[in-house]
């Protein structure tokens, strides 16, 4: 039986940043309907917001509310929950279940201010999610000629400082030692906020400021970065991976100084040292025709300057398109190789889709890339990707890495393995049991398929002996 078998009402959240993930949200709600056709479905997420009346029309929904109303969803669910028992509804969204109850028509909310989006949520800490993300930023004014996200997520909004820095307390209090910062355009943080007034008014203003204070002002173990775009990359944030995440910390990473909210602690890199930018092409005519804020020659240079802050033990990432309207053989070749030229540990690959609303929808129209022509680059960059990521993977065996323990599969701890992600983000099976959320100093012995093997450092062997100060 599935948990949606029984239940009266079924909040469905939606995505739509392809039409793969339109058909998937349309196919879970025609089942749903089909194994509960009394349940009374609220759809809800970036499709709602898209396209509200496609789903409005499907069996089963009886409210559609966008990302501009998504922080009334509860509100909305109890209307319709409460309509289905003896006693009358109330609320101010009796409309929805009385609409639907009447004509059998879904209520629909929508709008495209965004009135009622909201970013802060309960407060994160370490549980099912060993590492967890920490949203600070919602929505994206970048308009590339793809992207339906300013559509469905609106422009760019941001936590102000103080709610991210409380979020953080709480998560160390609670016993956290890795958060991911995340966002829809992360590097953006804070740009809304530029006015110095209210929450704000005396915080961090830009991105690579609030990452600072973070470092400096809480005593969060290991602070990681998601997806952060090119050009966000700025002098001060590369800085900071230098200062925080750069190859000196390794002189002494576990001595304990007075401060330390400021100095190194005893598990080294507090800034991960790992960096996710999406590249999408490595032609600058196809970035051109996407509306991309960059050229590939500037990517190239963020890496560089990336690797000479972080070292070489740096694991870069990227998110790479293939089929974009018009790609000739020519310009994937670009590439292929661009893509093979740069330390890239792992890639992100998709197939273009082409979004309603968009300008490249029309592209699509006019010159699409042959189904079998994408399906054959795919293959190309795949395995280029595998190769890389074996390639980066191999330079650790025989080395030790810090990481920390998450929650391990039945299957692993049969075999008596932990599973476990390394400071610079890469998989690991670490020999015996060890709790979750443990930071913990290995030495990789094997690279496998999906994973590198490793063994547990002991605690005494930690501290080199060449350190004077220890």
């Amino acid at each position: 039986m599935q948990p949606y078998d029984e239940a009266g009402v079924i909040i469905v959240n939606t995505c739509s940043v392809t039409a793969e993930a339109d058909r998937a949200a349309r196919a879970f709600i025609r089942r749903t309907h089909r194994v509960n056709p009394t349940a009374r479905i609220v759809a809800t997420g970036c499709y709602a917001q898209r396209a509200p009346q496609e789903l409005a029309g499907m069996a089963g929904v009886a409210a559609v509310v966008g990302n501009s109303h998504k922080a009334l969803t509860p509100e909305i669910a109890l209307g319709l929950a409460r309509a289905l028992g003896p006693a009358a509804p109330s609320g101010n969204f009796v409309s929805a279940a009385a609409l639907f109850a009447s004509t059998g028509q879904a209520a629909i909310f929508t709008d495209e201010r965004f009135a009622h989006s909201f970013l802060e949520e309960a407060q994160v800490a370490p549980g099912t999610q060993t590492r967890p993300n920490l949203k600070i930023q919602e929505g994206c004014g970048n308009r590339c000629s793809f992207c339906v996200i300013p559509q469905t997520r609106g422009s760019s909004r941001s936590l102000p400082a103080t709610s991210v820095l409380k979020q953080v307390e709480g998560f160390v209090a609670a016993g956290g030692n890795e958060l991911v910062l995340s966002g829809i355009n992360l590097g953006r943080w804070g740009r809304d906020l530029s006015s110095g007034s209210g929450e704000n008014a005396e915080g961090p203003r830009t991105f690579a400021e609030l990452v600072r204070t973070i470092l400096t002002k809480t005593a969060l173990p290991r602070l990681r970065l998601s997806s952060v775009e090119p050009m966000d990359w700025d002098e001060e944030l590369i800085a900071l991976m230098a200062e925080y995440g750069g190859p000196a910390r390794n002189l002494c990473p576990w001595h304990d100084r007075a401060d330390s909210r400021t100095a190194p602690n005893r598990h080294g890199h507090r800034l991960a040292r790992h960096a996710h930018l999406p590249l999408q092409s490595g032609s600058d005519a196809v970035l051109r025709r996407m509306h991309r804020r960059y050229r590939p020659w500037h990517y190239a240079d963020k890496v560089n300057a990336l690797k000479r802050a972080a070292g070489p033990d740096l694991t870069l990432g990227a998110d790479v398109m293939v089929g974009f309207p018009g790609e000739t053989d020519a310009e994937f070749e670009e590439t292929l190789q661009f893509v093979r030229a740069l330390p890239f540990g792992y890639l992100h690959l998709f197939p273009f889709s082409p979004r309603p609303g968009t300008s490249a929808w029309a592209l699509h129209a006019a010159d699409p890339v042959a189904s079998e022509a994408v399906r054959e680059r795919m293959d190309a960059l795949r395995a280029l990707s595998g190769e890389k990521s074996a390639a980066h993977r191999r330079q650790f065996v025989g080395r030790q890495l810090e990481a920390i323990t998450l929650h391990t599969s039945d299957e692993l701890a049969a075999a008596g393995k932990t599973s476990a992600l390394s400071e610079n983000f890469i998989p690991l099976d670490v020999e015996g049991i060890i709790e979750a959320n443990r930071l913990v100093r290995v030495l990789v012995s094997a690279v496998e398929a999906d994973a590198l093997t490793a063994d547990p450092v002991a605690e005494n062997a930690r501290i080199p002996a060449a350190c004077a100060a220890c």
